[in-house]
């Protein structure tokens, strides 16, 4: 394995763009593992399935392929809510995680951003950041976001979102939001993206100097 930035963070928190911006310093290739279950959540609704079948989800899982992720419609929110129902269920994470491990296997690195990637997917990853913010300050950051594409969501029920999103993600069975025991823990509430993006720069390279120290050892 390469060198492998694992990022994990509850939804609008910027591991996204975070993660966009360490990929072009590094020339690495960058996987927002959350368009996965996107895809798997529209596929679900496109074929007329129950997001809360379990079969339904599964059979949607294994009929992803990476051209699924370049779909816009899978920025929006029915996708985001989608995604947060079909990924409570363990044989989507399943299905799932060979692909994940497969594109984090990748020479000479990758960039995967998620909600368990320094958790699950791949524990072993040299760089592990954990990137929040508040509920508020994520819910006026995705507010702005969909504004600026014309949508008229309220900031009120935005944030009621991100909060029912958050319950779901941190009480699931399996694999549930967490911070891996020896991830950089980065709140970006009082940060620009800038500021949160120089912050998340500083953490890798420190942990890829480690890292290449090792394998001289």
């Amino acid at each position: 394995m390469g060198f492998v930035v694992a990022i994990d963070g509850p939804a609008a928190s910027g591991k996204g763009t975070i993660a966009a911006r360490l990929g072009a310093m590094l020339d690495l290739p960058v996987l927002d593992t959350g368009l996965l279950y996107r895809a798997v959540g529209a596929l679900v609704l496109r074929r007329g399935g129950d997001l809360g079948d379990e079969d339904d989800a599964r059979g949607a899982a294994d009929a992803v392929d990476v051209a699924l992720l370049a779909d816009d419609t899978l920025r929006g929110d029915e996708a985001a809510e989608a995604a947060s129902r079909v990924a409570v269920h363990p044989a989507v994470r399943q299905a799932l995680l060979a692909f994940q491990r497969n594109f984090a296997a990748r020479e000479p690195g990758a960039i995967l951003d998620g909600r368990d990637i320094g958790t699950v997917v791949v524990p072993e990853a040299p760089a592990k950041l954990f990137v929040t913010a508040s509920a508020a300050t994520r819910a006026r950051r995705r507010w702005s976001e969909l504004a600026a594409r014309g949508s008229e969501s309220s900031y009120e029920a935005i944030l009621a979102d991100i909060r029912r999103r958050d319950e779901r993600d941190s009480d699931r069975a399996a694999a549930p939001l967490a911070a891996a025991p020896d991830a950089v823990l980065l709140d970006t509430t009082q940060l620009t993206i800038d500021g949160a993006f120089d912050a998340a720069r500083r953490i890798v390279e420190a942990a890829r100097a480690r890292w290449e120290q090792s394998l001289r050892a």
